[in-house]
């Protein structure tokens, strides 16, 4: 990941952009994790704080620590944390933050295909999980499944093929059941199982859609960002002829995540 290609800047813009959806894979993700209560959890990746809200929520945990090397995505989280036992650190893989007694639960959100190095990230959950900890990741499918960026991709290299180096059904092989069970089991961990999650994505209108890709946060933003004048209004043109309508003018589309995890062993 370079900051060229992907800008993590403003928390509020990713909610708008990716948040929202994020969080209804993620309380769907919890419950399959199938944690005992009274574990303590660790979040990595934790963006603006949507798997933390949904660990909270339904695991009954003893805690959850999230941590991000995105400095103003914790702040967003932190602020929007009022439970106690949620806490939040700048931190990211390479350094995570261990826990005196070990954690029940390690999870990812939606970042672990953007870590440098996802194998030694893995290895190093691994380490701080407890002899039966379990670790666990989710991960958009960008290839296919994952439609509102998949028509936006397609219309973007329609418009520059210099995007198709950027589309991150490209970009992140990783994102495959096959590829993620193989990751998972080479960083030592057992027992490994993959399942899909699927939720709607619907936009009232085209803007709906649209608006959140001007924030400037995320792969698909940063490029339109990236555009002058005159491409981003033949990409919004392009768009806005391909997305499918409803009858009223909605926009009804799926996302489909990967959901993995396996055990310490």
């Amino acid at each position: 990941m370079t900051a060229t290609r992907d800008a993590w800047a403003a928390g509020s813009a990713y909610e708008d952009f990716m948040g929202r959806w994020s969080r209804q894979v993620a309380r769907r993700f919890v419950p399959w994790l199938s944690i005992p209560e009274h574990e303590q959890w660790l979040d990595v990746g934790c963006g603006t704080g949507a798997l933390t809200a949904a660990i909270l929520d339904l695991a009954a945990p003893a805690s959850v620590t999230g941590c991000d090397p995105s400095a103003p995505f914790v702040e967003h989280a932190r602020a929007h944390a009022s439970d106690a036992r949620a806490s939040f650190v700048i931190a990211g893989a390479g350094s995570l933050p261990p826990h005196p007694e070990g954690y029940g639960c390690i999870a990812s959100s939606f970042a672990l295909n953007f870590l440098p190095d996802p194998l030694a990230a893995l290895r190093e959950m691994r380490s701080l999980l407890t002899p039966r900890g379990i670790a666990g990741a989710s991960v958009w499918d960008y290839a296919e499944g994952m439609e509102l960026l998949r028509f936006f991709w397609d219309a973007a290299v329609a418009v520059d093929p210099g995007a198709e180096e950027l589309d991150e059904g490209r970009r992140f092989p990783l994102c495959r059941p096959e590829a993620l069970e193989a990751l998972f089991r080479g960083a030592g961990l057992v027992e490994v199982r993959c399942e899909p999650i699927e939720v709607p994505t619907e936009f009232s209108t085209f803007e709906d859609y649209w608006r959140p890709m001007l924030g400037g946060t995320g792969p698909a933003p940063a490029f339109v960002a990236s555009l002058d004048e005159d491409r981003r209004a033949a990409l919004a043109g392009r768009l806005e002829r391909e997305l499918p309508r409803g009858p009223a003018g909605t926009i009804s589309l799926t996302a489909l995540a990967w959901a993995v995890r396996g055990s310490r062993g």
